[in-house]
């Protein structure tokens, strides 16, 4: 089972570092290759128009030089002057000068293994004779394979095309540096892809991982793994988060302990008082001429027994409305100390036959009406006065007061029972729990209580009294 477990949890956080690399590093290596993309263009752009308008430059400054000096000079003295413009260009070691017919053939060059009468066979210099305007070639020389650049200047005598001034460079140097600046992206991309994905493995090793661990945990606690803890060895939110869920599920741990000794105690104390209602009811059957203190008795038992009965029942239904938010109040206009005072009395002479002297103190004051559920308000009285009985009535003595203390109605109801003990007192008040007392009763009687308190606008306060007992406090507001 541990393998297994261990399995999935390794086949999750594989799932999580797939999806975070997909989501994350596949859009930026997607982004980076645009931008290489894009400035290898620009960079490639940038080079060759440059060297373009070097040579574009050159055949605008030297064809207008030519002619003038050609048109001067005349016709018959061109291929001279051609040979001699050659002889005089200063830049032959890097760009090659031609001059070319009307008929797109060689007939001077500044490189010489052209032979004269040659075609080179580019496009460039027929368009700049066809169309009388300058021309460009890029791409692979016909005759070498080279890679050139070349720009074709027509030579023009009273409006009629001549000849062809043609400049011719090699891109090789050009292209190396473009390939090599291009390489250089390329590997400062990488670099960045490199960074990216090394910071996308430490954040997932440090958040998706665990998060995946915590996962995984909460799924065995929804599996019912309750109590079940991670240990914390993360920092920051992860911390937290892993905090959160321990704590979740010892408090998850703890309610379904408390449901379970819920269930327990409240099956037993149904069959307890079903068991007393049935024995007695069968022995009264039995023997109807049974003598009158012995039927009493009897009845009594099934009387009381039927009460208590009656009292979890009623316990369980309003446990069950405020489970599921069926609980609500019935507000209107009442006399709190009169409904105080109807439960005192009440209970006074089921405590006297008990044996316990249950002592009201009234306040000197008339107190005004509050806007409350007289029904759900006796209620709370009710199981507050039989609570002191339950666990309290060993010291055979309740008091019960009502004061005002500024716009509060106060209601206290103390016992000179064992009290509670300090490490129960702040879990009295919640539901199913019932401590280490050994006493009757479902465990969700006073977390009815204190919700009835709330939904008034109330507190209510469960202490241990100084001098002995347990004293609990009701503070009811008055209307405004």
């Amino acid at each position: 089972m541990p393998e297994r477990n261990q399995k999935r949890k390794a086949m999750r956080v594989r799932s999580l570092r797939q999806r975070w690399i997909v989501n994350s590093v596949v859009p930026i290596f997607l982004l980076l290759t645009m931008i290489v993309g894009a400035v290898s263009i620009g960079i490639s752009s940038y080079y060759y128009k440059g060297m373009l308008d070097g040579l574009e430059r050159q055949a605008r400054a030297q064809s207008g030089a030519f002619i003038d000096y050609f048109m001067d000079q005349g016709f018959a003295n061109y291929l001279q002057r051609a040979n001699q413009a050659i002889s005089d260009y200063a830049d032959k070691e890097r760009v090659e000068m031609q001059f070319l017919s009307s008929n797109c053939s060689i007939q001077a060059s500044s490189t010489s293994n052209l032979t004269v009468g040659t075609l080179p066979g580019t496009e460039d210099i027929s368009r700049a004779v066809e169309s009388n305007r300058i021309s460009y070639f890029r791409g692979a020389d016909p005759k070498t394979g080279e890679q050139i650049l070349a720009v074709s200047h027509p030579l023009t005598v009273n409006g009629k095309v001549v000849g062809v001034m043609r400049f011719v460079t090699s891109l090789r140097q050009v292209n190396v540096q473009v390939r090599m600046t291009v390489l250089a992206m390329v590997l400062v991309a990488a670099l960045c892809m490199l960074l990216v994905l090394s910071s996308n493995l430490i954040f997932i090793n440090n958040v998706v991982e665990p998060v995946a661990v915590v996962s995984d945990a909460a799924k065995r606690i929804s599996q019912g793994s309750y109590g079940f803890t991670l240990e914390n060895k993360y920092t920051g939110e992860l911390s937290e988060l892993v905090d959160n869920i321990n704590d979740m599920s010892m408090k998850i741990g703890q309610n379904e302990k408390m449901k379970t000794e819920f269930i327990s105690s409240v099956s037993h104390e149904l069959r307890t008082p079903l068991t007393a209602i049935s024995g007695w009811g069968e022995t009264l059957l039995a023997d109807p001429d049974r003598d009158q203190i012995q039927l009493h008795r009897g009845l009594r038992i099934i009387l009381n027994e039927s009460r208590r009965l009656s009292t979890m029942v009623e316990e369980l239904l309003e446990f069950s409305k405020m489970e599921d938010g069926r609980f609500t109040l019935q507000l209107e206009d009442m006399d709190l100390q009169a409904e105080f005072e109807d439960a005192v009395f009440t209970y006074r002479e089921l405590f006297r036959q008990e044996g316990i002297e249950l002592h009201y103190e009234p306040g000197v004051e008339i107190l005004p009406a509050i806007s409350g559920d007289p029904e759900r308000l006796k209620q709370v009285f009710c199981n507050v006065l039989d609570n002191a009985a339950k666990h309290g009535g060993a010291g055979k003595r309740i008091d019960a007061s009502m004061t005002r203390e500024g716009t509060l109605q106060v209601i206290r109801v103390r016992d000179y029972g064992p009290g509670i003990p300090e490490a129960e007192l702040p879990y009295v008040k919640q539901k199913f729990y019932k401590g280490s007392s050994k006493a009757r009763g479902s465990g969700i009687g006073l977390a009815v209580c204190d919700e009835i308190v709330r939904l008034h606008g109330g507190t209510f306060d469960i202490a241990n009294a100084e001098g002995g007992g347990a004293v609990v406090t009701i503070r009811l507001p008055e209307k405004e």
